[in-house]
């Protein structure tokens, strides 16, 4: 971290009173030493990533951080309040703060910081001498690392012998874990990092390994063989099983290893104490998964639904980005040039610089490049969930066969899973120890390919091709009750885990028809996304109306609701729904289908995956969609708050002290 930080960025004396001001507090230090260049844009970066999850940890520290095209270079902001400040952590205010700034698409800056940091505030020594620092410089040295040490003794008094028993008997229970979700940022650190700091106060050695989309740097393999025990705590597919095969394993969602860490470390021991050996294949799955929130509990058929979710979530994680990028261009290039821009000559033929209508063709065909990906990295992804990188040929192979015999969405669905389960069965088939190199660049790709593709276009394809025609044909006679009743159903899975598996399956769906864009399917986008806008905005609206209802950490995250909710961010929502999940889900979850069948009674149709209002020209009835939003937001709100309201009134005054949004609120919450 050696150019991370220097004593201009470093404030001993923060006298913040809010997570927000201490935030630009620090990020104009950042201002002033040219590594930021857009304050208040750098702000509402820290801010949304505030919203998906509160940065506070236990001990008194608080690591507000984001990725920002607003940043010049990785940097790290430190700031010391003697009051505190509220992030969220369980245990009270952060004296300690640090923001931590990566520019935009640093993925590995972004997570090297995060790692390196959090490294040395396991350290209860480090944190001492941050809190008793008293020059900015000096604080800086020691947070690059370069501190001093105290001269070794010249005379140093030899330490007992130990026998191979007692030093067997004082060697500490090792843990080697993974952690990843669908962006493999927030989740997966959160993750990592509370396990790492259970294990601290276990008396267990706990190694994490990271993964996500910003990849991941492998564990030691010796550090792998010596371990007792190990925990997965995922939402995507961990990569290479095969090394953690022989070992006692704990398999659970992100969630479970942010929330429960203690919990998973004691099923851990108690499996390595009874000697139970998780069946892990070199790239499947495990026979000790459990549904995402819990420990194992070793009944393989009854976690296939549980995986299958992962593998899908898989694709669906990596094709969303080329779902924003090509829908958004070609929503773009019908703001300028008009529907009919998508029937323009090809760019690379007729260009004219000087017309509109040229560059909204090149707008719309970069576009329809971007979405001609869908199908083959939706499927080549769930294959790689289920089989690593083995599978992604025949998984990507078989994606683009599904679009050639029509076979839409669906097909790449099937196509996904085909590949991943032919590969998994070749790599069961023994080989001679001479053709293991050859099997996963050569042998598995060929062959799986041959295979998937036999039954893409001979088997399966046409059949799954007619039932994608019959759904279109669904979609597109929907009228009345019927798309009503569909709003209601895309409106609720939308709302019910903000962003999870059901939110994730809708917009999936919804996205699977603009490959092939029909009235029925348009109106379906637009369901979707309208109802998608309803969790943060209500909390937004419920924050605005009645404040004492809340926390002020909430009346905070409420704030940046806003503008999450008006983006089609969903997940601005979720720290309401984490801190109280049985007023909050069902609340939102009425408002979502409401306006879920308002949009589909009214008729508004959307081309494009994203944007939220910033694509109501795109918008067919637009005027009708902002009423439907707007009726879903309300009813939304007024059920959080006569809900929230009726517990306030038959509570104690613990609850009065929570809905003051005092510091004590947090121990009624987590109660």
């Amino acid at each position: 971290m050696s150019e991370l930080i220097t004593a201009e960025l470093v404030d001993l004396d923060l006298s913040a009173a809010t997570k927000d001001a201490a935030a630009r507090s620090l990020a104009e230090r950042m201002v002033a030493a040219d590594r930021v260049t857009d304050l208040d844009g750098f702000l509402a970066d820290v801010a949304a990533r505030e919203a998906q999850m509160p940065t506070g940890l236990d001990g008194g520290i608080g690591i507000p951080h984001c990725r920002s095209e607003h940043v010049n270079a990785p940097t790290l902001a430190f700031g010391r309040s003697a009051a505190g400040i509220d992030f969220g952590a369980a245990d009270g205010p952060a004296d300690l703060i640090f923001l931590i700034a990566a520019p935009a698409g640093a993925d590995d800056d972004h997570l090297t910081i995060l790692s390196a940091l959090a490294r040395r505030l396991m350290d209860p020594e480090f944190t001492a001498a941050l809190r008793a620092g008293t020059d900015p410089g000096a604080v800086a040295a020691l947070i690059r690392g370069e501190e001093t040490t105290e001269s070794p003794d010249p005379d140093p008094e030899p330490e007992p012998e130990e026998d191979d028993a007692t030093a067997a008997a004082a060697a500490p229970f090792r843990i080697v874990a993974v952690t990843s979700c669908p962006t493999g940022i927030a989740h997966t650190y959160m993750a990592a990092e509370s396990l790492a700091a259970a294990g601290r106060a276990e008396g267990v050695e706990v190694t994490v390994e990271t993964q996500g989309s910003a990849g991941f740097k492998k564990l030691d393999p010796a550090v792998v063989a010596a371990a007792d025990a190990v925990i997965w705590a995922h939402d995507v597919e961990v990569r290479e099983k095969g090394r953690f095969r022989g070992k006692p394993l704990v398999d659970v969602g992100v969630k479970a290893g942010i929330n429960r860490p203690a919990e998973l470390i004691a099923e851990a021991r108690r499996k390595a104490e009874r000697g139970e050996i998780a069946a892990v294949s070199e790239n499947g799955g495990s026979t000790d998964s459990d549904d995402g929130d819990g420990a194992g509990s070793g009944a393989d058929h009854a976690h296939f639904g549980v995986r299958l979710r992962t593998y899908l979530m898989s694709g669906v994680s990596y094709m969303v980005p080329f779902v924003a990028a090509g829908g958004l261009l070609i929503a773009l290039s019908f703001a300028i040039g008009g529907y009919e821009i998508a029937s323009a000559k090809s760019v690379a033929d007729h260009f004219v610089w000087g017309e509109a209508d040229s560059w909204a063709a090149l707008l719309n065909q970069i576009g329809s490049a971007a979405f001609a990906f869908l199908v083959p990295v939706l499927a080549g992804y769930i294959a790689y969930g289920m089989a690593d990188r083995p599978a992604l040929v025949p998984g990507f192979v078989g994606g683009a066969i599904a679009l050639t015999v029509n076979a839409g969405f669906l097909g790449g669905l099937v196509a996904g899973l085909l590949a991943g389960a032919v590969v998994m069965a070749i790599q069961r088939v023994p080989v001679h120890a001479t053709l293991r190199g050859i099997m996963p660049v050569l042998v598995i790709p060929l062959i799986a390919s041959a295979v998937v593709g036999f039954l893409m276009f001979i088997v399966v394809g046409k059949p799954i091709a007619s039932l994608q025609n019959a759904l279109t044909d669904w979609l597109n006679g929907l009228s009345g009750s019927n798309a009503v009743i569909l709003g209601v159903v895309l409106g609720l899975m939308m709302c019910f885990d903000m962003g999870g598996p059901l939110n994730k399956v809708a917009y999936a769906f919804a996205v699977g028809g603009l490959a092939d864009p029909t009235d029925g399917s348009l109106k379906v986008m637009a369901a979707v996304m309208a109802a998608g806008m309803v969790p943060p905005l209500a909390m937004a609206l419920a924050t605005t109306v009645r404040k004492k209802l809340f926390t002020k950490t909430e009346r905070e995250n409420g704030r940046a609701a806003w503008v999450l909710g008006a983006s089609f961010i969903t997940e601005g929502a979720i720290p309401f729904a984490a801190a109280d999940p049985l007023r909050v889900i069902p609340s939102v979850m009425a408002g979502g289908a409401v306006t879920g069948a308002l949009s589909m009674a009214f008729g508004a149709t959307l081309r494009a995956p994203h944007g939220g209002v910033f694509v109501v020209p795109l918008i067919g009835q637009p005027f009708l969609y902002l009423l439907a939003i707007a009726a879903g937001t309300l009813v939304a709100t007024a059920l959080v708050v006569l809900l929230k309201g009726a517990r306030r009134t038959a509570s104690d005054p613990a609850g009065e002290a929570e809905a003051t949004g005092s510091d004590d609120s947090r121990v009624t919450v987590a109660a």
